[in-house]
């Protein structure tokens, strides 16, 4: 066997690995949480006694006995959510696609963006568009999420002085319209431009800042001196030598965030009534709702898992060191 296919390998057992530990960690965490489930789900319904009396009993059956049965089968369909007393796993995969389309929108316009802005910043480091890009990345950056959507959503939802509100203030389509119609599409976009302005200019400094750090780190490096050597054009040398080395860490940053697509922005989902899984946990947490909530969270690190597992073995491509 190869040094490749060791790497691989390891890579592969060191994610099932980690999927184990949360799995099991999972089924503890949320049984932490205080509250009331069954309280949760007779609220405002008429259950009778003997129906809530059975609950309870399978609510208390020992520990150990509910920690077997879930660790046999964590994606049973079988399980119902506390909160809409429908199973956890159809729940889930109603909300998956407005997230994906969501956040997945968003990662994909900043990682272009930003990328470009983090290239020109960092080969031209301390001229006026390096300052200025700078400048303005570091403070999207510390920008807290939900605040700067909000700002957007009072700002171009509802209107602020001369300014005014030409958005949709939340939802994903008008009430009415048929979302498979082109009219649908384009009202889906139209919903789509503040939340997903939100979460890209969040991400947009993030590659731009990692980007430049990272092609700053190369200017030094003996390789790019040969190059000018060589008598290469300045653009020559950062296209074919000094981006594609700078690029690593940028390519490790967005397919971690690609990990995170799937659990969404708990945040902007909420602020925008954006109906996707950060809304859904949200709700799950106001209960608490631990079966809903188990499954979110299982979900989650799934993602976030299958992507540090494919960084892996991407970095190994493009770095042949790594394997070595």
């Amino acid at each position: 066997m190869g040094p490749g296919a060791r790497y691989a390998l390891r890579s592969v057992a060191s994610g099932l690995g980690t999927l184990l530990f949360v799995v099991v960690f999972n089924f503890f965490l949320f049984r932490m949480l205080p509250g009331d489930p069954i309280g949760l789900y007779t609220r405002g319904r008429n259950v009778p006694p003997e129906q809530i009396e059975a609950l309870r009993a399978e609510l208390d059956r020992p520990l150990l006995e509910q920690f077997v049965t879930y660790l046999a089968n964590p994606f049973a369909s079988t399980i119902n959510s506390a909160r809409y007393n429908q199973p956890v796993w159809t729940l889930i995969g109603d909300r998956v696609w407005a997230t994906l389309l969501l956040v997945g929108t968003a990662i994909v316009l900043a990682s272009i963006l930003g990328t470009w802005i983090g290239i020109r910043a960092g080969w031209r480091r301390g001229e006026r568009f390096d300052r200025v890009s700078t400048g303005v990345t570091l403070t999207l950056y510390s920008m807290p999420e939900f605040w700067l959507g909000m700002i957007l959503l009072i700002t171009f939802g509802v209107g602020v002085g001369f300014v005014p509100g030409v958005f949709p203030i939340g939802g994903i389509i008008t009430p009415g319209v048929d979302p498979t119609s082109l009219a649908g599409v384009l009202d889906v976009m139209w919903h789509m431009v503040l939340p997903v302005t939100t979460l890209m200019v969040v991400y947009l400094a993030e590659y731009a800042l990692v980007m430049r750090a990272s092609l700053i780190d190369e200017l030094g490096e003996d390789y790019l001196t040969v190059a000018r050597a060589k008598g290469l054009m300045d653009k020559v040398v950062r296209r074919r030598h000094a981006v594609p080395n700078a690029l690593l860490p940028t390519v490790t940053l967005i397919l971690l965030n690609l990990g995170f697509v799937v659990s969404g922005a708990i945040t902007v989902e909420t602020v925008f009534s954006w109906p996707g899984l950060g809304l859904l946990s949200y709700d799950a947490l106001r209960g608490p709702d631990i079966a809903l909530l188990q499954a979110i969270f299982l979900l989650f690190s799934i993602g976030v898992i299958v992507a540090n597992i494919i960084a892996d073995l991407l970095y190994a491509v493009l770095d042949p060191r790594v394997r070595a």
